[in-house]
C-alpha cells in the first residue's frame, strides 16, 4: 500500500512514459495532418479556415507543416523542443481562435494537446530519442 503513496521518481520509468507520450501523441496529431496533407496532394481548390489573415494556401501549410511533420519529428524525438513550438502555437490558434465561439466540447481536444505539448517543451523528448545521441548532455561520452 505504501508504494502506491510513494511520491519517488523512477528514472528509468519517467523516460520510458516521455517516449510513450511522444510517440502517442505525435501519432495521434499525424492522422489530422495527414489528411490535410491529402488535400494539398489532390490539387483542386483549397477550402480551410484563414484564422489569422495568412490567406488559405498559408494556413494550410502551415497546418500541415506543424501536424504533420512537427509530428513526426515529436516520435522520432529529434528537435523536440523545436517541434513543439509550432504544435503549440497551432493548438492555441485552434482553441483561442478558430473555436472561440464554440462550447468546451469543441475546445477540449485542442486544449488536451496543448497541455502535452506545454509539458513536452519543458520536460524535453527523455532518454529515448535521437535528440539525446545528437546532445548526449554534460558528464557523458558520445559512443
Amino acid at each position: 500500500m505504501r508504494r502506491l503513496f510513494n511520491t519517488n521518481f523512477n528514472n528509468e520509468s519517467v523516460h520510458f512514459m516521455l517516449l510513450i507520450l511522444r510517440v502517442a501523441v505525435g501519432a495521434f496529431m499525424l492522422v489530422h495532418g495527414y489528411q490535410k496533407l491529402q488535400w494539398i496532394l489532390a490539387g483542386g481548390e483549397l477550402q480551410f479556415a484563414n484564422p489569422i489573415g495568412l490567406g488559405v494556401p498559408v494556413s494550410l501549410y502551415l497546418t500541415v507543416f506543424a501536424e504533420f511533420f512537427c509530428s513526426i519529428l515529436l516520435i522520432l524525438g529529434m528537435a523536440t523542443r523545436l517541434a513543439t513550438i509550432p504544435l503549440i502555437i497551432l493548438m492555441l490558434v485552434a482553441v483561442f481562435i478558430v473555436h472561440a465561439p464554440d462550447g468546451f466540447d469543441k475546445k477540449e481536444l485542442g486544449l488536451h494537446f496543448l497541455v502535452v505539448y506545454l509539458f513536452l517543451l519543458v520536460a524535453g523528448p527523455g532518454k529515448y530519442s535521437i535528440d539525446r545521441f545528437i546532445n548526449p548532455g554534460p558528464g557523458r561520452r558520445r559512443r
